[in-house]
């Protein structure tokens, strides 16, 4: 799946939110100072040739919406995150941000839990 630009994520960051929306609906969620039009415009129409969006016509209007959900996105970004930066291996990622991000004694065993249960499904599963 080919990667997004800022300004394309940021695009379907809000298509995510709104799920489908016109140029106008978009550009209304975009904090201040907002985009241009024709700048959101020229993004939808990228998304749709990368095939993340499409659209419904209406006359000379297109109401688009996603076509990729933020979750197969998401898992697709981040293999390639862990692919690049961390040679595939999730113990890397961890320990990075582990230790670089001077996470507190609460995130942490929040997140030692979270393993855990995960750990138990797959024995159980």
């Amino acid at each position: 799946m080919k990667e997004l630009t800022k300004a394309e994520e940021q695009v379907m960051q809000i298509l995510w939110k709104i799920e489908k929306g016109f140029v106008n609906d978009i550009l209304d969620k975009f904090p201040n100072p907002k985009p241009a039009y024709n700048t959101v415009s020229t993004i939808v129409r990228i998304l749709e040739k990368k095939e993340f969006v499409s659209h419904k016509a209406y006359g000379k209007t297109h109401q688009y919406f996603p076509l990729v959900s933020k979750k197969v996105y998401t898992k697709s970004f981040l293999n390639g995150f862990l692919s690049n930066y961390f040679s595939n291996s999730h113990k890397q990622l961890v320990s990075f941000f582990s230790n670089e991000n001077n996470l507190s004694v609460g995130e942490l065993e929040e997140i030692k839990q979270l393993m855990e249960e995960q750990i138990k499904k797959q024995k159980e599963g």
